[in-house]
């Protein structure tokens, strides 16, 4: 089997992620397109020499040299046009294995979608505005706040970020381009271009004109670190466990000092500018007072959260209770006297809402209106606080207290958080102080604890599209629909309004002109407009560029109307992104209009509250339709451990590194077959990535290889050149090439069928098991034929079978594996037949259709066939492992046991198969397991049950025990059984085989049985001696062939094996009376080295087998008297052969199953008799023997070639010599007995001779064989064919010790 080929785990040796490396072995992986100009296939080295990395650079190159990109795009112009929208990343960072894996899958589908008849125009975006850019500049240059920018000027901020903006683009274009992502960097988009800006204020206008924008005051989630609000999605994107203060305060009631209400919170910052307190006005609400130490005081909270102050009931007495509705509008004393002026507006008073819950606090809680959004609704609806008043706002936008709190001013609040609590346990104001662990949303972009703050914001009107938001999601396909349906669905009910303005400096500026007042507000839609309106010239958009603008006021008198300070989110600007990469609608209205939605997008599912939303609300709002047709949503890539990947960690590979160790394909496929491609998340593994390079690409790899190496062959030997054209196909009566055409079309049928639907999940496990069924089973099962061993039509047949499976794979999986299929393909074709596959360029695979299947090759009934074959081999293999039974030693039977006799019919057909692949020699076939007293039985799991059953455990145990076979097959079947009330999972129970019946202890110690969900089997694992005496044989000539490898010996090569083992061993004995077997199985003679003459030493080695010690030697040349091997006349005694011969030679490889090129051919039988009349003659039954090619075939004698018009009989007693090459000199040799075994036999006057092997060494004829020949009874019918049939219909075949082949020549 290719893929266990044993140089393949040295191989790979140095790229095993556990290896220690040295540097001189990294890149000598493999190197398989050449440059030259040879025609015809070029060979491929062996694996071990190859490297992937290395040849997907020179796969690049060739790219590069036909501009392969720019030449597709130019072919399907004029093709139905397939829509892809790129989210733009930004270029601050390097890419990370998520942008790798949204990369890929976009990569996968727009190449699919190339290869099956459209056109993908595929543009690369940046994000090039926002925090990331800005939060780079206030780290590298310490600004900390507003007033630092205003002393540099936006001028010289703005130049800074621009400086920044692209400081990975190279390396970006670098690494995608690597990974083989084919996407467009020229003509890429960026948000900082000043059209794409113009498209920006383009889309805002048309939603102000709708109604759609309004400036608010509103608690919005504030990155102190940033200066900025963020939007609810964006705050929702990075929540974090982190450890909080936990206070609870005490709030005198003005009326009664000696009572006090007791609020809970984790933000004591916040309490300076607290102006309320609110309960529940439908819940009870309880005085009580603390009989401890520590809470010895008078507190009104609710009833449910007692337990906030007090361990038990006896810590306290309840004075009184009412329901919170009688609480509101109690007066208590503020905690700080900062803003004690708002109590004329009726602040410092207990309101109620049903907001307030009994699940944690105390059912009390602070307002804070301008720092909580509940606070801010319920103070507003009390009156305490207006739109149009003053914010009770005590803290900048770098989240410092102002100087209204002049006892914090200037802390931030986080660092004023301990010196509050202190102030409050000084005056007597703080009942508990301690800790929480809570999620907390942190700033995605500087990754600091966000705040919540009102800030004057302006807004998209969210909410009143919500119905239209989930009727256009409902007209979209994602792929997981869960993403869709759940996630996503649920977000878009509960949507806010989004604050799409920033108080930034880099970014698109909101286009609206304002006068002092708000009074007069003028949306400007273009850059046309602008200047229109002002009378300026406008070349750039940016801050530093218009702020200076004004537009004069339409009120007579008035000042001139001034740009807001305010910038979009970068999200507005990425969401507007299908509108602004073609500048629309300023140009290309008409292709816009006719490519709008598009037809696919994929990103992160992260970008369910980012990209994915921006998206979607622009699009409703400006169109009321969808902006795309189907998304996919991949999931998260983790580090190894689980853990967020992190630089600081270190805690996951590089990815560029793993590109260089196993190239960008493997990676590839590796994420494109991961769970992250249906949404979940992925657990990076180094040591996957490298498993199914081995698993998959270099057995892959070696498909190809042997295929070339066997077409390079078969033109040698045959004479002809191998060319290829579809319209062969089919003709193959071979089942297993039957199958693996019909397979093959099954696959494109699969795969276009999923990938219609973008079910990457299903077709990359699909596409790597059939490069497993292609390696490890057709090839597997073909290599004597592939060789020609069945002659020259079946070895073209299959060939040409496995070219045009190759073909198919490598082009339906380009879109996949890119390079690896390109370099397969600039190979296969230079056989392909001129106009094979179309009148188009074939240039690159890439240019190719992805092909249809040819639903007159699929034949799903021998589909099933070699299924349940694989089904029994597997089962075997797995009982031979069991049992360590190796396959090399042969075992008496195999028993496939089913109902349906179709399915056992299936076996019998491919019964060949199943005693070649498990070593077993013979193949039973049953529809009754009773008959073999097979049965399920199944025992309790006790670590599992024990204490989930507890005093059920035995009657349980005693039900299962009394399960039937056919009970529990259900159980398996429905995956669960109900015994007395206890559901049980069939994993909970221990299934297996056991036998029952009078010959139960008899069938146990024979048979080992197993079954998958198609068959049963019963493999018999005792084995007679002579069976065990085969095997240990097989084991020499196993040992034999990997010494002939190690010492790089071809099998032409002319060599002698001399063995040497320890005298009167048992091994010493098997490997005399199995030397000849050895012999034929390694087509060389195999000697005792007590015979060794003087040749040259190549190799030699010594191995333990069976406790024995046995030396092999390998020497240059045949060994004097080879080929002859044995002595004529065994079987006859010492008298010479009735009847004239020659002895023939093969200088070359037979084929049709022989292992020797040795025969001896009867010119008269019976004596006088003439069956052989001329050379010619000699020459075709030769050709029948050792099944040679025809064409360039010469007879030679004595290394002369033989002249054809000599009589036949001058021929007798001499040795010829076949050569099949051109221009070959023959090997010299002579003999003068015939070189195969023979016996003499005589009647009715008659001499005859019966030859019992032939070739010399395939086998000798059995006594039982020869008793039933009947010769003289036959009257001497000796005619060559009348004898030929009778002998191949009666000998029979036995063991190669006693003799196992038919013999093709009386």
């Amino acid at each position: 089997m290719l893929s266990r080929d044993c140089t393949i785990a040295t191989s790979l040796t140095h790229l095993d992620p556990h290896a220690t490396q040295s540097g001189g072995t990294r890149n000598r992986y493999y190197s398989i397109m050449s440059v030259t100009g040879e025609e015809g296939l070029q060979s491929v080295p062996e694996v071990d020499k190859i490297s992937f990395s290395q040849e997907e650079l020179k796969v690049l190159e060739l790219w590069k040299k036909i501009d392969v990109f720019q030449t597709c795009l130019k072919q399907s112009k004029g093709r139905p046009r397939f829509t892809f929208y790129d989210g733009p990343p930004f270029a601050t960072g390097l890419p990370h294995y998520g942008h790798i894996l949204a990369g890929t899958i976009k990569d996968v589908v727009t190449r699919w979608a190339h290869q099956t008849g459209h056109h993908v125009e595929r543009r690369f975006g940046w994000d090039t505005h926002g925090l990331p850019v800005e939060y780079e500049i206030d780290k590298t240059h310490n600004i900390n706040g507003p007033e630092d920018v205003a002393k540099m000027g936006i001028k010289k901020y703005n130049e800074l970020c621009r400086g920044i903006v692209m400081r990975y683009a190279d390396e970006w274009e670098t690494i995608v381009s690597r990974l083989g992502r084919w996407i467009d960097f020229k003509n890429d988009y960026k948000t900082l271009y000043p059209w794409y800006m113009e498209s920006i204020w383009w889309v805002f206008s048309q939603l102000y004109e709708k109604g759609l924008i309004y400036r608010g005051f509103k608690v919005m989630p504030f990155s102190t670190a940033c200066s900025t609000p963020l939007s609810n999605f964006e705050a929702g994107q990075n929540y974090k466990d982190t450890q909080d203060p936990s206070v609870v305060v005490t709030f005198p009631l003005v009326e009664e000092s000696e009572a006090a209400l007791v609020a809970w919170t984790t933000t004591p910052w916040t309490l300076p500018s607290n102006l309320a307190l609110c309960v529940n006005p439908e819940m009870d609400y309880v005085r009580v007072k603390g009989k401890t130490k520590e809470r010895n005081g008078t507190y009104i909270l609710m009833e449910a959260r007692l337990v906030q102050l007090f361990k038990s009931e006896a810590d306290y007495d309840v004075l009184a209770k009412y329901k919170g509705k009688q609480l509101e509008g109690i007066r208590y004393t503020p905690l700080f006297n900062y803003f004690k002026e708002k109590e004329k507006d009726g602040a410092f008073r207990v309101l109620c809402d049903g907001y307030v819950t009994s699940e944690s606090g105390t059912g009390v809680v602070h307002q804070a209106p301008y720092f909580g959004e509940d606070d801010f609704r319920v103070c507003l609806a009390y009156g305490i606080i207006s739109r149009d008043a003053n914010a009770i706002c005590p803290v900048d936008n770098a989240g410092r207290f102002m100087p209204s709190v002049v006892d914090f001013k200037g802390l931030h609040v986080k660092v004023a958080d301990p010196e509050i609590i202190k102030n409050l346990r000084t005056r007597g104001r703080l009942v508990i102080s301690d800790t929480i662990n809570h999620s907390y949303p942190y700033c995605w972009r500087s990754d600091t604890p966000l705040i919540y703050r009102a800030v004057p914001s302006w807004f998209v009107r969210v909410q009143q599209m919500q119905d239209k938001l989930l009727a256009c999601n409902d007209k979209t396909y994602w792929v997981p629909s869960f993403v869709k349906e759940k996630r996503f669905a649920n977000w878009l009910r509960d949507a806010r309004d989004w604050a799409i303005s920033r108080n930034r400096y880099w970014g698109t500026p909101i286009p609206l002109w304002v006068s002092e007042d708000f009074t007069e507000v003028v949306c400007i839609g273009s850059i046309a407009e602008l200047e229109k309106l002002s009378g300026q010239k406008v070349t750039d958009l940016h801050r530093d560029n218009i702020d200076h603008i004004t537009i004069p006021s339409a009120r007579e008198g008035m000042p001139p109307l001034r740009r807001i300070s305010e910038v979009f989110d970068c999200w507005f600007e990425s969401g507007s992104m299908p509108y602004a990469q073609v500048h629309y609608p300023f140009e290309n209205k008409r292709e816009f209009d006719d490519c709008f939605p598009a037809d696919f997008i994929a990103e992160g599912i992260d970008q369910t509250r980012g990209w994915f939303y921006t998206l979607l609300v622009i699009s409703t709002a400006l169109y009321g339709k969808p902006p795309f047709k189907n998304l996919v949503a991949n999931g998260l890539v983790l580090a190894e451990d689980g853990q967020k990947m992190s630089k600081r960690k270190k805690n996951y590979p590089d990815p560029m590194a793993i590109v260089e160790k196993y190239g960008a394909d493997a990676l590839r496929l590796y994420l494109a077959n991961s769970p992250s491609v249906r949404g979940e998340n992925l657990r990076f593994k180094e040591s996957d990535v490298f498993n199914l390079l081995k698993e998959v690409f270099i057995p892959w790899l070696n498909a190809y290889r042997f295929f070339v190496q066997q077409v390079k062959r078969y033109q040698k030997v045959e004479g002809e050149v191998f060319s290829f054209d579809e319209s062969v196909m089919g003709q193959s009566v071979n089942v297993m090439d039957q199958w693996i055409l019909s397979f093959t079309q099954s696959l494109l049928n699969f795969v276009h069928q999923e990938m219609a639907v973008y079910h990457l999940y299903t077709v990359t496990p699909r596409l790597i098991k059939f490069v497993d069924n292609l390696t490890n089973w057709y090839l597997r099962f073909n290599r004597k034929r592939l060789k020609g061993d069945s002659g020259k039509e079946d070895c073209l047949r299959a060939l040409e079978t496995l070219y045009s499976v190759l073909l198919s794979l490598v082009r339906v999986m380009a879109p996949f594996t890119p390079f690896i299929t390109e370099t397969m393909y600039q190979n296969l074709k230079r056989v392909l037949k001129p106009g094979a596959l179309g009148k188009g360029d074939n240039g690159s695979v890439h240019y190719l259709y992805v092909p249809q299947p040819m639903e007159k090759l699929i034949c799903q009934e021998i589909e099933d066939c070699v299924s349940i074959l694989q089904s029994v081999v597997e089962l075997g293999r797995y009982l031979r492992d069991k049992v360590n039974s190796p396959v090399k030693s042969p075992l008496p039977e195999v028993v496939v046991i089913h109902k349906d006799q179709k399915i056992l019919d299936d076996v019998l057909r491919l019964e060949s198969y199943i005693k070649e692949e498990l070593n077993v020699k013979t193949v039973t076939v049953s529809t009754d397991k009773k008959m073999y007293g097979v049965a399920l039985k199944a025992d309790m799991n006790f670590k599992v049950l024990g204490a989930r059953l507890k005093g059920d455990v035995k009657k349980v145990q005693q039900k299962v025990g009394e399960l039937t076979d056919e009970e529990i097959q259900k159980m398996l079947n429905s995956g669960s059984i109900d015994i007395l009330g206890h559901t049980i999972d069939s994993c909970d129970l221990n299934v297996r085989y056991s036998f029952s019946g009078e010959k139960a202890a008899e069938l146990s110690s024979k048979y080992e049985a197993h079954a998958d969900n198609t068959v049963l089997i019963l493999l018999d694992i005792k084995p007679s001696q002579e069976m065990l005496e085969e095997g240990l044989a097989r084991e020499v000539t196993n040992r034999v062939q990997k010494l002939r490898k190690q010492a790089k010996l071809v099998p032409t090569d002319e060599v002698t094996v001399w063995y040497n083992v320890e005298k009167n061993s048992e091994l010493a004995r098997i490997v005399t009376s199995h030397s000849d077997y050895i012999e034929n199985s390694i087509k060389t003679p195999f000697k005792p080295i007590t015979e060794k003459d003087g040749s040259p030493v190549l190799i030699e080695e010594e191995f333990k087998i069976k406790d024995s010690t046995l030396m092999l030697t390998i020497t240059k040349g045949f060994c004097q008297g080879w080929p002859s091997g044995v002595t004529s006349g065994q079987m006859s005694g010492s008298e010479g052969v009735n009847c004239p011969w020659v002895n023939i030679i093969l200088d070359g490889s037979p084929r049709l199953g022989v292992n020797s090129c040795i025969a001896t051919l009867l010119l008269e039988n019976p004596l006088g008799n003439v069956v052989v009349t001329s050379c010619k003659q000699v020459m075709e039954e030769a050709r029948t023997l050792f099944g040679f090619p025809q064409d360039h075939a010469k007879l030679y004698m004595e290394r002369k070639p033989v002249d054809t018009t000599i009589p036949v009989s001058s021929l007798t007693g001499k040795t010829l010599v076949i050569t099949c090459a051109q221009n070959k000199v023959p090997i010299g040799t002579s003999a003068i007995k015939p070189y195969c075994k023979y016996v003499n036999v005589e009647g009715h006057g008659k001499k005859g001779c019966v030859v019992l092997e032939n070739p010399c060494g395939n086998g000798i004829m059995t006594r039982h064989a020869f008793t039933h020949l009947n010769l003289m009874d036959q009257q001497y019918m000796y005619d060559m064919q009348v004898v030929k049939v009778h002998a191949e219909a009666t000998f029979v075949s036995k063991a190669p010790r006693d003799g196992a082949v038919t013999s093709h020549q009386p």
